[in-house]
């Protein structure tokens, strides 16, 4: 293995963190590589040796960063080019080993088509074409995934137009506008086997991963093992994921994704993807592996040390991803600094993350910060346990979606193992949540009990009327309790209300408050903030996250109506309208299309008529 070293991890965040971790373990050293947005980002302090790159998708630029530090192996993580068959290959021709399957597995695998084409080759179950005029069926792209570039027919008169819709959005995503047409599943369940193969004709499988809890078509929570699946079914999946692998000729960590009837009964081959998952630790805490290192081992030239009748499944491992994005807001990216960051330190709780305390969370990068992943000798002891890791897991300074995914996980429904793949859409009404009323007067409590300005501090916190704490007690509007404040030992903020006392995380600044319990995040704007907001425009808008300006539909002095969409901005390859508040006149309007604007930034202000 020395031969690898030293590793070019060719990623970024929590998953370039985990791949060094492994490959330091083994004795190896490693060399990582940070563009301009990353600038001050935790993961370059987990390597030895840094290289700025320009982008995380440019193959020349991370050969560069390559050969300057004299890198011996290139691991791509996942995402970025980590399944990009020309990558790997211009890595083999540079002299340099690919920690991945062979370029030609990528390529075949890569094509939706070629790949249900193996697929049925090597004898795996796959969904029946849509050619045979039965409906619904569902148009698909045949490079790429994630959602884009399908749409579900469910009528003969829809599919003309839903194809040249699905081809565009392909073309735009992936370059190629290729689709096939396949039968359409009611309430399928989505699971997947994880397979290892090495250069010597050994595959394995170990076992399965239910990742049906999805929005959008991305998953946002998984587990292993699968809460239907039993020995029996998970032989037969795992024994058509080694036999497609062997097919394509692959080598070192795969995923074979299948979709599965609603009864369980009968499952078909999705695709394939070539590189490790972000939900890999599921697998590794119920098998006792290690992916990477054997994803290293094979590199290297080495034999798979696994047996397939000794891969069992031992307990129930449950993760949850936890984004910097605010559910109650239509999931919009939460941008800002992470001004407080401790991670849960409970029995059975592992967390792979990518930032800590003084990370900036922007829009360059998607908005994962890290993964929550329990394991406990059942299903629900591991459920319980994750709950309890989100709902203890300090952050302060950006919005995340963890009560939101702590209300999915208590659902009657998934915590029976009763969820298919739109589940989490049907009921997404059911899960919003207004934060605890209780965060505002403690939030004020905290600040005012925070060393900030000399002498006695009181603010007004702008849209929550007027909020004091004085005398032992905080006033929000005509409420009122009795307030006292101490710090535990942890940092955190123990707030007693009315007697009953609670713990929370806060972050003050002369700008912002703010304060969070239980995955609940409130963000208070200060008086100071406000006037600094009101000298730029009076009554603006802001922007809620940087971003370009795609359109400006209204000019000064228009009149608008509630609702009415004033501009819209593009941010993550998503579009945000901004809409007038009421009705009114336009004002302070000074923006163009194209022009790139900053969070919070004033946009526009509407005059009440």
């Amino acid at each position: 293995m020395r031969e690898l070293s030293p590793v070019l991890v060719a990623n970024r965040g929590e998953i370039a963190i985990r791949v060094a971790r492994t490959a330091h373990a083994l004795g190896l050293s490693t060399v990582g590589v940070v563009t301009e947005a990353d600038r001050g980002a935790a993961h370059p302090d987990a390597m030895d040796v840094v290289v700025p790159v320009a982008s995380y998708l440019d193959a020349e630029e991370l050969l560069r960063a390559a050969r300057a530090a004299g890198a011996r192996s290139v691991h791509p993580g996942y995402g970025f080019l980590s399944e990009n068959a020309a990558f790997a290959r211009a890595v083999v021709e540079a002299g340099l080993t690919w920690i991945g399957p062979p370029p030609a597995a990528i390529e075949l695998m890569g094509d939706k088509g070629a790949a249900k084409a193996a697929a049925a080759k090597a004898g795996v179950p796959v969904v029946p074409s849509g050619d045979d005029g039965g409906f619904p069926v569902v148009v698909k792209a045949v490079a790429g995934g994630g959602g884009k570039g399908m749409r579900v027919v469910r009528a003969a008169d829809e599919l003309e137009a839903a194809t040249e819709a699905a081809k565009r959005e392909a073309k735009a995503a992936f370059g190629d506008d290729r689709v096939l047409v396949e039968r359409y599943l009611e309430r399928p369940r989505h699971i997947e086997a994880q397979v290892l193969a090495d250069r010597h004709g050994r595959c394995v499988h170990l076992g399965e991963r239910e990742c049906s809890l999805q929005r959008r078509h991305q998953k946002v929570g998984e587990e292993a093992p699968s809460p239907v699946v039993d020995p029996e079914m998970r032989a037969q999946m795992g024994e058509a994921a080694v036999a497609l692998a062997e097919t394509c000729g692959y080598e070192g960590a795969g995923t074979v994704e299948f979709i599965v009837t609603e009864d369980a009964l009968q499952f078909y081959f999705l695709e394939m993807n070539t590189r490790l998952q972000v939900e890999h630790p599921v697998t590794e805490l119920v098998y006792g592996v290690d992916l990477v290192e054997h994803q290293l081992r094979v590199a290297a030239g080495e034999p798979l040390a696994l047996r397939q009748d000794e891969l069992v499944p031992r307990g129930h491992a449950v993760e949850a991803r936890l984004y910097a994005e605010d559910p109650g807001a239509g999931f919009l990216p939460s941008t800002g600094t992470v001004r407080v960051y401790r991670e849960p330190a409970s029995e059975g709780v592992r967390v792979d993350s990518g930032v800590r305390a003084g990370s900036e969370v922007g829009t360059s990068y998607d908005p994962m910060l890290a993964k929550v992943i329990a394991h406990g000798p059942d299903r629900a002891t591991a459920l319980r346990r994750l709950d309890r890791a989100l709902a203890t897991f300090d952050l302060a300074g950006v919005t995340t979606n963890a009560a939101f995914t702590r209300a999915l996980l208590a659902r009657d429904d998934v915590r029976a193992g009763e969820q298919d793949t739109g589940l989490l859409e049907r009921v997404l009404g059911d899960l919003a949540a207004a934060p605890p009323e209780d965060l505002l007067p403690a939030a004020m409590v905290a600040a005012a009990g925070t060393a900030a300005p000399p002498g006695p501090w009181r603010r007004r916190l702008v849209d929550h009327g007027q909020a004091r704490v004085q005398d032992g007690r905080v006033t929000v509007g005509e409420r009122s309790w009795t307030a006292a404040l101490r710090v535990d030992d942890t940092g955190a903020a123990r707030v007693t209300l009315d007697g009953v006392e609670r713990r929370y995380v806060v972050a003050v600044t002369e700008e912002d408050v703010w304060i969070a319990r239980d995955g609940h995040h409130l963000e208070l704007r200060t008086e100071r903030r406000a006037r600094a907001g009101e000298a730029r425009l009076t009554g603006s808008l802001e922007a809620p996250m940087p971003g370009t300006v795609l359109q400006v539909r209204v000019g000064n002095g228009d009149a608008v109506e509630e609702g009415d969409v004033l501009i819209v901005l593009e941010s993550m390859k998503m579009e945000l309208s901004i809409t007038a508040p009421h009705a009114g006149t336009v004002d302070g309007l000074d923006l163009r299309e194209g022009d790139r604007v900053e969070r919070r930034q004033p946009l526009v202000a509407v005059t009440p008529a």
